[in-house]
Protein backbone atom coordinates (compact mmCIF):
# COMPACT_ATOMS: atom_id res chain seq x y z
CA UNK A 1 0.00 0.00 0.00
CA UNK A 2 0.78 3.39 -0.74
CA UNK A 3 0.42 6.63 1.25
CA UNK A 4 -1.36 9.50 0.62
CA UNK A 5 -0.27 12.35 -1.58
CA UNK A 6 1.83 15.22 -0.27
CA UNK A 7 -0.06 17.96 1.09
CA UNK A 8 1.31 21.08 3.09
CA UNK A 9 -0.88 23.10 5.34
CA UNK A 10 -1.27 26.60 5.21
CA UNK A 11 -2.17 29.05 8.14
CA UNK A 12 -3.02 32.11 7.82
CA UNK A 13 -5.60 35.13 9.43
CA UNK A 14 -8.78 34.81 10.16
CA UNK A 15 -11.07 36.27 7.19
CA UNK A 16 -12.71 39.61 8.19
CA UNK A 17 -15.60 40.83 8.94
CA UNK A 18 -16.92 37.44 9.03
CA UNK A 19 -14.91 36.83 12.06
CA UNK A 20 -16.38 39.97 14.09
CA UNK A 21 -19.23 38.80 13.22
CA UNK A 22 -18.98 35.34 14.87
CA UNK A 23 -17.94 36.80 17.63
CA UNK A 24 -20.74 39.22 17.93
CA UNK A 25 -23.48 36.31 17.55
CA UNK A 26 -21.84 34.70 20.10
CA UNK A 27 -22.16 37.66 22.28
CA UNK A 28 -26.31 37.63 21.13
CA UNK A 29 -26.35 33.99 22.08
CA UNK A 30 -25.36 34.36 25.55
CA UNK A 31 -27.04 37.31 26.04
CA UNK A 32 -30.32 35.64 24.85
CA UNK A 33 -29.80 32.57 27.12
CA UNK A 34 -29.12 34.21 30.07
CA UNK A 35 -32.08 36.36 29.40
CA UNK A 36 -34.15 33.25 29.10
CA UNK A 37 -32.75 31.50 31.97
CA UNK A 38 -34.33 34.28 34.13
CA UNK A 39 -37.73 34.72 32.46
CA UNK A 40 -38.68 31.45 30.46
CA UNK A 41 -35.76 29.14 31.68
CA UNK A 42 -37.71 25.88 30.10
CA UNK A 43 -37.84 27.24 26.60
CA UNK A 44 -34.06 28.43 26.93
CA UNK A 45 -33.17 25.26 28.04
CA UNK A 46 -35.23 23.74 25.08
CA UNK A 47 -33.25 25.94 22.61
CA UNK A 48 -29.73 24.89 23.83
CA UNK A 49 -30.44 21.15 24.27
CA UNK A 50 -32.27 21.42 20.16
CA UNK A 51 -28.53 23.67 19.24
CA UNK A 52 -26.42 21.38 21.11
CA UNK A 53 -27.92 17.95 19.67
CA UNK A 54 -27.80 19.40 16.22
CA UNK A 55 -24.16 20.56 15.96
CA UNK A 56 -22.93 17.48 18.18
CA UNK A 57 -24.17 15.01 15.31
CA UNK A 58 -23.18 17.65 12.45
CA UNK A 59 -19.47 17.69 13.98
CA UNK A 60 -18.82 13.78 14.98
CA UNK A 61 -20.45 13.22 11.53
CA UNK A 62 -17.81 15.20 9.95
CA UNK A 63 -15.24 12.93 11.52
CA UNK A 64 -16.99 10.37 10.22
CA UNK A 65 -17.67 11.09 6.88
CA UNK A 66 -13.71 11.24 6.82
CA UNK A 67 -13.15 8.18 8.49
CA UNK A 68 -15.48 6.76 5.46
CA UNK A 69 -13.25 8.24 3.47
CA UNK A 70 -10.43 6.55 4.66
CA UNK A 71 -12.08 3.03 5.87
CA UNK A 72 -13.11 2.89 1.71
CA UNK A 73 -9.58 4.18 0.34
CA UNK A 74 -11.62 6.69 -1.70
CA UNK A 75 -9.23 9.08 -3.77
CA UNK A 76 -11.69 11.13 -4.76
CA UNK A 77 -12.63 13.77 -2.44
CA UNK A 78 -8.84 15.24 -2.57
CA UNK A 79 -9.24 18.55 0.18
CA UNK A 80 -12.87 18.03 0.29
CA UNK A 81 -11.63 15.35 3.15
CA UNK A 82 -9.92 18.11 4.77
CA UNK A 83 -13.19 20.27 5.18
CA UNK A 84 -15.13 17.67 6.43
CA UNK A 85 -11.99 17.15 9.22
CA UNK A 86 -12.48 20.54 10.08
CA UNK A 87 -15.97 20.26 10.87
CA UNK A 88 -14.68 18.00 13.69
CA UNK A 89 -12.80 21.19 15.54
CA UNK A 90 -16.46 21.37 17.55
CA UNK A 91 -16.36 17.92 19.23
CA UNK A 92 -14.33 18.74 22.67
CA UNK A 93 -17.10 21.97 22.54
CA UNK A 94 -19.73 19.15 22.55
CA UNK A 95 -18.42 17.63 25.73
CA UNK A 96 -18.45 20.60 27.67
CA UNK A 97 -21.63 21.70 26.66
CA UNK A 98 -23.33 18.30 27.43
CA UNK A 99 -21.32 19.07 30.78
CA UNK A 100 -23.36 21.99 31.11
CA UNK A 101 -26.43 20.85 29.51
CA UNK A 102 -26.80 19.10 33.02
CA UNK A 103 -28.18 21.90 35.01
CA UNK A 104 -30.95 21.93 32.49
CA UNK A 105 -32.23 18.45 33.42
CA UNK A 106 -34.99 19.66 35.39
CA UNK A 107 -36.45 21.33 32.33
CA UNK A 108 -35.43 18.81 29.72
CA UNK A 109 -36.84 15.15 31.22
CA UNK A 110 -39.58 14.23 33.15
CA UNK A 111 -37.81 11.00 34.74
CA UNK A 112 -35.11 13.56 35.74
CA UNK A 113 -38.18 15.80 37.78
CA UNK A 114 -40.45 13.68 38.99
CA UNK A 115 -38.83 9.86 38.68
CA UNK A 116 -39.09 7.31 36.25
CA UNK A 117 -41.94 5.11 35.13
CA UNK A 118 -42.58 1.60 36.69
CA UNK A 119 -40.14 -0.35 34.86
CA UNK A 120 -37.62 2.09 33.75
CA UNK A 121 -35.71 2.62 36.72
CA UNK A 122 -32.98 0.86 36.21
CA UNK A 123 -32.33 2.96 32.99
CA UNK A 124 -33.28 6.37 33.66
CA UNK A 125 -31.69 7.75 36.33
CA UNK A 126 -29.08 10.11 36.90
CA UNK A 127 -25.87 8.12 37.76
CA UNK A 128 -26.57 5.70 34.61
CA UNK A 129 -27.61 8.45 32.20
CA UNK A 130 -24.85 11.36 32.76
CA UNK A 131 -21.78 8.77 33.85
CA UNK A 132 -22.68 6.65 29.99
CA UNK A 133 -23.04 9.79 27.67
CA UNK A 134 -20.53 11.97 28.81
CA UNK A 135 -18.09 8.76 28.87
CA UNK A 136 -19.29 8.09 25.47
CA UNK A 137 -18.83 11.65 24.66
CA UNK A 138 -14.84 11.69 25.78
CA UNK A 139 -14.43 8.52 24.43
CA UNK A 140 -15.26 9.86 21.10
CA UNK A 141 -13.70 12.90 21.40
CA UNK A 142 -10.47 11.29 22.55
CA UNK A 143 -10.54 9.14 19.53
CA UNK A 144 -11.75 12.17 17.26
CA UNK A 145 -8.74 13.64 17.89
CA UNK A 146 -6.40 10.91 17.67
CA UNK A 147 -7.60 10.76 13.99
CA UNK A 148 -7.22 14.35 13.35
CA UNK A 149 -3.97 14.52 14.72
CA UNK A 150 -2.45 11.41 12.67
CA UNK A 151 -4.17 13.17 9.67
CA UNK A 152 -2.89 16.22 9.40
CA UNK A 153 0.38 15.56 11.15
CA UNK A 154 2.29 15.44 7.27
CA UNK A 155 1.04 18.12 6.63
CA UNK A 156 2.00 20.54 9.14
CA UNK A 157 6.29 20.75 9.11
CA UNK A 158 6.81 22.21 5.87
CA UNK A 159 3.84 24.99 7.31
CA UNK A 160 6.34 25.66 10.11
CA UNK A 161 8.13 28.16 8.90
CA UNK A 162 5.63 30.40 7.70
CA UNK A 163 3.87 30.13 11.00
CA UNK A 164 3.74 32.70 13.77
CA UNK A 165 2.51 32.48 17.78
CA UNK A 166 0.16 30.12 18.59
CA UNK A 167 -0.27 28.07 15.31
CA UNK A 168 3.92 28.05 15.26
CA UNK A 169 3.70 26.39 18.97
CA UNK A 170 1.28 23.61 17.97
CA UNK A 171 2.85 22.76 14.50
CA UNK A 172 6.35 22.12 16.62
CA UNK A 173 4.18 19.92 19.17
CA UNK A 174 2.59 18.07 16.89
CA UNK A 175 5.58 17.08 14.92
CA UNK A 176 7.78 16.46 17.51
CA UNK A 177 9.42 13.53 16.99
CA UNK A 178 9.31 14.23 13.16
CA UNK A 179 10.81 11.11 10.90
CA UNK A 180 10.49 12.27 7.49
CA UNK A 181 8.33 13.25 5.07
CA UNK A 182 7.25 10.02 3.09
CA UNK A 183 7.79 8.07 6.40
CA UNK A 184 4.95 10.31 7.99
CA UNK A 185 2.45 9.96 5.38
CA UNK A 186 2.62 6.06 5.30
CA UNK A 187 2.48 6.30 9.69
CA UNK A 188 -0.58 8.79 9.01
CA UNK A 189 -2.30 6.16 6.49
CA UNK A 190 -1.61 3.49 8.66
CA UNK A 191 -2.81 4.82 11.81
CA UNK A 192 -6.00 6.53 10.31
CA UNK A 193 -6.70 3.49 8.72
CA UNK A 194 -7.10 1.74 11.97
CA UNK A 195 -8.51 4.57 14.06
CA UNK A 196 -10.97 4.53 11.15
CA UNK A 197 -13.01 1.48 11.46
CA UNK A 198 -13.03 1.76 15.48
CA UNK A 199 -14.63 5.25 15.21
CA UNK A 200 -17.26 4.47 13.16
CA UNK A 201 -18.58 1.56 15.03
CA UNK A 202 -18.55 3.64 18.09
CA UNK A 203 -20.46 6.60 16.51
CA UNK A 204 -22.96 3.78 15.33
CA UNK A 205 -23.56 2.85 18.75
CA UNK A 206 -22.46 5.12 21.19
CA UNK A 207 -24.84 7.75 19.01
CA UNK A 208 -27.82 5.63 19.36
CA UNK A 209 -27.67 5.34 23.07
CA UNK A 210 -27.06 9.53 22.78
CA UNK A 211 -30.17 9.32 20.95
CA UNK A 212 -32.14 6.98 23.19
CA UNK A 213 -30.88 9.19 25.96
CA UNK A 214 -30.67 12.79 24.92
CA UNK A 215 -33.81 12.98 22.90
CA UNK A 216 -35.79 9.68 23.12
CA UNK A 217 -36.29 9.52 27.28
CA UNK A 218 -37.95 13.37 26.84
CA UNK A 219 -41.11 11.04 26.60
CA UNK A 220 -40.36 7.94 29.04
CA UNK A 221 -42.92 6.06 27.24
CA UNK A 222 -42.26 5.61 23.63
CA UNK A 223 -39.56 3.69 22.35
CA UNK A 224 -38.44 2.80 18.84
CA UNK A 225 -35.52 0.75 18.09
CA UNK A 226 -34.88 2.68 14.89
CA UNK A 227 -34.45 5.66 16.26
CA UNK A 228 -30.60 5.97 16.74
CA UNK A 229 -29.63 4.74 13.43
CA UNK A 230 -32.13 7.88 12.19
CA UNK A 231 -30.52 10.25 14.04
CA UNK A 232 -27.32 8.95 13.40
CA UNK A 233 -28.05 8.66 9.18
CA UNK A 234 -29.44 12.55 9.72
CA UNK A 235 -26.23 13.48 11.10
CA UNK A 236 -24.38 12.22 8.58
CA UNK A 237 -26.27 13.52 6.08
CA UNK A 238 -26.07 17.09 7.74
CA UNK A 239 -22.04 16.47 8.04
CA UNK A 240 -22.63 16.03 3.90
CA UNK A 241 -24.89 18.99 3.49
CA UNK A 242 -22.61 21.00 5.38
CA UNK A 243 -19.24 19.70 3.41
CA UNK A 244 -20.90 20.37 -0.05
CA UNK A 245 -21.84 24.20 1.15
CA UNK A 246 -18.39 24.60 2.06
CA UNK A 247 -16.82 23.39 -0.63
CA UNK A 248 -18.76 25.52 -3.18
CA UNK A 249 -18.07 28.81 -0.79
CA UNK A 250 -14.17 28.06 -1.16
CA UNK A 251 -14.26 26.75 -4.71
CA UNK A 252 -12.74 30.12 -5.69
CA UNK A 253 -10.34 31.29 -2.86
CA UNK A 254 -6.63 31.10 -3.28
CA UNK A 255 -5.76 27.41 -3.26
CA UNK A 256 -8.69 25.76 -4.39
CA UNK A 257 -9.23 26.76 -7.67
CA UNK A 258 -8.20 23.49 -9.43
CA UNK A 259 -9.58 21.64 -6.01
CA UNK A 260 -12.97 21.94 -5.74
CA UNK A 261 -14.00 20.36 -9.30
CA UNK A 262 -17.26 20.51 -11.11
CA UNK A 263 -16.65 16.52 -10.44
CA UNK A 264 -16.28 16.34 -6.91
CA UNK A 265 -19.39 18.71 -6.65
CA UNK A 266 -20.99 15.66 -8.86
CA UNK A 267 -19.99 13.25 -6.20
CA UNK A 268 -21.22 15.44 -3.05
CA UNK A 269 -23.89 16.13 -5.01
CA UNK A 270 -25.27 12.33 -5.80
CA UNK A 271 -24.58 11.91 -1.81
CA UNK A 272 -26.59 14.49 -0.60
CA UNK A 273 -29.39 12.71 -3.03
CA UNK A 274 -28.68 9.38 -2.02
CA UNK A 275 -28.57 9.80 1.77
CA UNK A 276 -31.39 12.32 1.69
CA UNK A 277 -33.96 9.12 0.71
CA UNK A 278 -32.32 6.67 2.94
CA UNK A 279 -32.85 9.51 5.24
CA UNK A 280 -36.73 9.56 4.64
CA UNK A 281 -36.89 5.82 4.28
CA UNK A 282 -35.84 5.45 7.78
CA UNK A 283 -38.53 7.78 8.99
CA UNK A 284 -41.75 6.11 6.64
CA UNK A 285 -40.20 2.48 8.21
CA UNK A 286 -41.01 3.81 11.81
CA UNK A 287 -44.06 5.82 10.53
CA UNK A 288 -45.47 2.55 9.11
CA UNK A 289 -45.09 0.03 11.48
CA UNK A 290 -46.22 2.98 14.42
CA UNK A 291 -48.90 3.51 12.32
CA UNK A 292 -50.36 -0.29 11.90
CA UNK A 293 -49.62 -0.77 15.02
CA UNK A 294 -51.66 1.58 16.96
CA UNK A 295 -50.43 1.32 20.25
CA UNK A 296 -50.84 4.65 21.86
CA UNK A 297 -47.40 4.57 23.47
CA UNK A 298 -46.07 4.68 20.39
CA UNK A 299 -48.49 7.03 18.54
CA UNK A 300 -48.38 9.53 20.80
CA UNK A 301 -44.64 10.74 19.59
CA UNK A 302 -45.87 10.91 16.05
CA UNK A 303 -49.20 12.24 16.65
CA UNK A 304 -47.88 15.17 18.78
CA UNK A 305 -45.34 16.16 15.58
CA UNK A 306 -47.32 14.95 12.62
CA UNK A 307 -51.07 16.24 14.22
CA UNK A 308 -53.90 14.57 13.06
CA UNK A 309 -53.64 14.40 9.21
CA UNK A 310 -50.98 11.32 8.75
CA UNK A 311 -52.99 9.47 11.77
CA UNK A 312 -56.52 9.24 11.08
CA UNK A 313 -58.27 6.53 12.73
CA UNK A 314 -59.59 3.95 9.43
CA UNK A 315 -60.05 0.80 10.96
CA UNK A 316 -57.95 -2.39 10.86
CA UNK A 317 -59.17 -4.64 7.90
CA UNK A 318 -57.41 -4.67 4.92
CA UNK A 319 -60.23 -3.46 3.50
CA UNK A 320 -60.22 -0.51 5.57
CA UNK A 321 -56.79 0.05 4.82
CA UNK A 322 -57.05 0.28 1.56
CA UNK A 323 -59.66 2.63 1.44
CA UNK A 324 -57.23 4.79 4.02
CA UNK A 325 -55.70 5.60 0.85
CA UNK A 326 -58.32 5.86 -2.02
CA UNK A 327 -60.01 8.52 0.55
CA UNK A 328 -57.84 10.01 2.33
CA UNK A 329 -59.43 12.84 3.95
CA UNK A 330 -56.99 15.16 3.74
CA UNK A 331 -57.24 18.83 5.41
CA UNK A 332 -55.21 20.89 5.25
CA UNK A 333 -56.55 22.86 8.66
CA UNK A 334 -55.34 19.17 10.08
CA UNK A 335 -51.47 20.72 9.30
CA UNK A 336 -52.03 23.47 11.82
CA UNK A 337 -52.72 21.48 14.64
CA UNK A 338 -49.59 20.67 17.42
CA UNK A 339 -46.57 20.73 14.78
CA UNK A 340 -47.43 19.97 11.62
CA UNK A 341 -46.45 22.40 9.74
CA UNK A 342 -43.21 22.30 11.12
CA UNK A 343 -43.18 18.64 10.27
CA UNK A 344 -43.73 19.58 6.42
CA UNK A 345 -41.10 22.28 6.66
CA UNK A 346 -38.66 19.71 7.40
CA UNK A 347 -39.89 16.89 4.94
CA UNK A 348 -39.49 19.41 2.19
CA UNK A 349 -36.21 20.80 3.36
CA UNK A 350 -34.59 17.32 3.94
CA UNK A 351 -35.98 15.19 0.96
CA UNK A 352 -39.12 16.57 -0.95
CA UNK A 353 -36.46 19.35 -2.21
CA UNK A 354 -33.09 17.51 -2.91
CA UNK A 355 -35.22 14.85 -4.30
CA UNK A 356 -36.12 16.48 -7.16
CA UNK A 357 -33.76 19.45 -7.30
CA UNK A 358 -31.15 17.13 -7.49
CA UNK A 359 -32.24 14.59 -9.64
CA UNK A 360 -30.42 14.82 -12.23
CA UNK A 361 -26.28 15.54 -12.81
CA UNK A 362 -26.37 18.73 -14.36
CA UNK A 363 -27.81 19.98 -10.83
CA UNK A 364 -25.26 18.33 -8.98
CA UNK A 365 -22.23 19.77 -10.58
CA UNK A 366 -23.52 23.19 -10.87
CA UNK A 367 -22.68 24.90 -7.88
CA UNK A 368 -25.11 28.14 -7.47
CA UNK A 369 -27.99 25.08 -7.52
CA UNK A 370 -26.07 22.46 -4.89
CA UNK A 371 -24.57 24.79 -2.73
CA UNK A 372 -28.16 26.26 -1.54
CA UNK A 373 -29.75 22.97 -1.82
CA UNK A 374 -26.73 21.70 0.59
CA UNK A 375 -27.94 24.94 2.73
CA UNK A 376 -31.47 24.58 2.67
CA UNK A 377 -30.47 20.41 3.78
CA UNK A 378 -29.10 22.09 7.08
CA UNK A 379 -31.61 24.14 7.72
CA UNK A 380 -34.25 20.88 7.25
CA UNK A 381 -31.78 19.49 9.87
CA UNK A 382 -31.79 22.36 12.40
CA UNK A 383 -35.39 22.13 12.07
CA UNK A 384 -35.63 18.62 12.55
CA UNK A 385 -33.71 18.86 15.77
CA UNK A 386 -36.56 21.45 17.09
CA UNK A 387 -39.24 19.08 16.18
CA UNK A 388 -38.23 15.64 17.84
CA UNK A 389 -36.93 18.10 21.31
CA UNK A 390 -40.20 20.45 21.72
CA UNK A 391 -43.19 18.59 20.90
CA UNK A 392 -41.64 16.18 23.93
CA UNK A 393 -41.95 19.02 26.40
CA UNK A 394 -44.55 21.57 25.13
CA UNK A 395 -47.15 20.17 23.51
CA UNK A 396 -50.05 21.20 21.22
CA UNK A 397 -48.15 24.79 20.76
CA UNK A 398 -46.35 24.02 17.01
CA UNK A 399 -44.61 27.41 17.31
CA UNK A 400 -42.92 27.32 20.77
CA UNK A 401 -39.62 26.81 19.26
CA UNK A 402 -39.90 29.72 17.25
CA UNK A 403 -39.31 33.30 19.73
CA UNK A 404 -36.87 36.07 20.38
CA UNK A 405 -34.86 33.56 23.08
CA UNK A 406 -35.06 30.85 20.63
CA UNK A 407 -33.83 32.39 17.85
CA UNK A 408 -30.89 34.32 19.66
CA UNK A 409 -29.40 30.65 21.07
CA UNK A 410 -29.30 29.52 17.54
CA UNK A 411 -27.67 32.36 16.24
CA UNK A 412 -25.16 32.48 19.39
CA UNK A 413 -24.67 28.51 18.43
CA UNK A 414 -24.22 28.98 14.70
CA UNK A 415 -21.65 32.14 15.46
CA UNK A 416 -19.76 29.65 18.04
CA UNK A 417 -19.29 26.96 16.07
CA UNK A 418 -18.48 28.91 12.91
CA UNK A 419 -15.95 30.77 14.99
CA UNK A 420 -14.03 27.28 15.86
CA UNK A 421 -14.34 26.12 12.09
CA UNK A 422 -12.22 29.24 11.42
CA UNK A 423 -10.02 29.11 14.01
CA UNK A 424 -9.00 25.03 12.57
CA UNK A 425 -9.29 25.91 9.00
CA UNK A 426 -7.64 29.18 9.09
CA UNK A 427 -5.28 29.05 12.45
CA UNK A 428 -4.06 25.56 13.39
CA UNK A 429 -3.80 23.32 11.85
CA UNK A 430 -5.55 24.52 8.70
CA UNK A 431 -7.20 23.20 5.36
CA UNK A 432 -4.15 21.00 3.25
CA UNK A 433 -3.98 21.07 0.36
CA UNK A 434 -1.66 19.14 -2.42
CA UNK A 435 1.55 20.62 -2.66
CA UNK A 436 2.40 22.08 -6.47
CA UNK A 437 5.69 22.01 -8.21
Amino acid sequence: MTSAAAEQASPRSLPQPLTAICLGLVVVGAAAFGYGLTSDPQSAWLAYHSNFMFYATLSQAGVILACIFVATGAVWPGPVRRIAEGLGAWIPVTLVLAAVGYFGGDYLFEWKREGAVHGKEFWLNETRFYVMDLGILAVMTVLSLAFLKASVRPTLKAAAPAATGFARNMIERWTAGWRGDEEEREASWVRTRNLAPLILLLYAFGYSFLAFDQIMSMEQTWYSNLFGAFIGWGGLLSAVAATALISVLLRKTPGFEDEITKSRLHDLGKLIFGFSIFWMYLFFSQYLVIWYGNVPEETQFLYDRLGPQFLIEKGFSVTAWANAWVDWDWSWARLSQDYGWLSMSVWMCIWILPFWVLLGEVPKRTPWILGPVAGIVLVGFWLERNLLIWPSVLKGDGWAWLGPVQIGVAVGFLGAFTLVFLLYTRIFPSISLPERS
